[in-house]
């Protein structure tokens, strides 16, 4: 095999796996471990992929610029898992909170209409769906709009979400890793998820496996003041869940 044939068999793995090994790898082409740095070195110059400590994720390039109903589509069955499992957490007569993602706008659409809850959110597409159904009280949280990915931010925002109390936070993130925290590329919402942080009672992460062991552009907060991460089972995963699970108590995979 040659090192045009090693690096497309390298990309066919990712894009199966959505993360690779140097170890794995290695003993998969019988090559040495710089040799296969140096493959995704390459690689990742090339904007095909990203590394991360012992081998390399998918790139987020492409996920990045796509629009909010394109990335409602990525990992939709992993997302409705996850869901439903928070779903299930939410009770009667709660204040939720909910930031702009696919994933919790996923959920939000599982979430029973019968239930009474009062909804607090910066996501226009959970505000607009929301606002149809007379037993949700819902409060978008004004400012600034992102257009693209439909979520508002800035002092308003944040000024506005002061005043308010949750029982349970659910916060999408696009980056999750022992060493850099939750972390989202959007830094215009950062500080609007701090705050989201410090203004609930429970704090849940929603972040399907591809997340798991990445960092994204800012840095929202340590994993620590996660109360839960609800994530689905990968096997390219195990290890940056492993090393996860040590940090939060409620690490669940669905």
């Amino acid at each position: 095999m040659d090192i045009f044939e090693r690096k497309q068999k390298i990309l066919e793995i990712l894009n199966r796996e959505g993360k690779v090994r140097v170890n794995e790898l290695s003993s998969l082409f019988d090559i040495s471990d710089v040799t296969i740095r140096m493959d995704l070195a390459d690689l990742e110059a090339k904007g095909l992929l990203s590394r991360v400590h012992g081998g390399a994720v998918s790139s987020y390039k492409t996920y990045y610029n796509m629009d909010m109903q394109q990335r409602l589509g990525a990992n939709q069955p992993e997302k409705q898992a996850i869901a439903q499992r928070i779903v299930d957490m939410i009770d009667e007569n709660d204040t939720i909170m909910l930031n702009a993602g696919t994933t919790t706008l996923t959920l939000f659409r599982m979430i029973p209409p019968k239930l009474n809850l009062c909804i607090v959110t910066n996501s226009v597409a959970i505000a607009l769906e929301a606002g149809s159904n007379p037993n949700f009280n819902v409060i978008l949280l004004g400012g600034f709009i992102n257009s693209k990915h439909q979520f508002t931010y800035g002092d308003d925002a944040i000024t506005q979400l002061e005043k308010y109390h949750a029982d349970k936070l659910i916060l999408s993130v696009d980056g999750i890793s022992q060493d850099n925290g939750l972390t989202t590329y959007y830094s215009q919402e950062v500080e609007l998820a701090r705050m989201m942080l410090s203004r609930a009672a429970t704090k849940i992460i929603a972040a399907d496996s591809t997340k798991l062991g990445r960092t994204a552009f800012a840095k929202i907060a340590d994993i620590d003041t996660a109360d839960y991460i609800i994530t689905n089972h990968h096997p390219s995963v195990a290890e940056d869940a492993e090393q996860l699970k040590e940090v939060v108590q409620n690490f669940i995979m669905v």
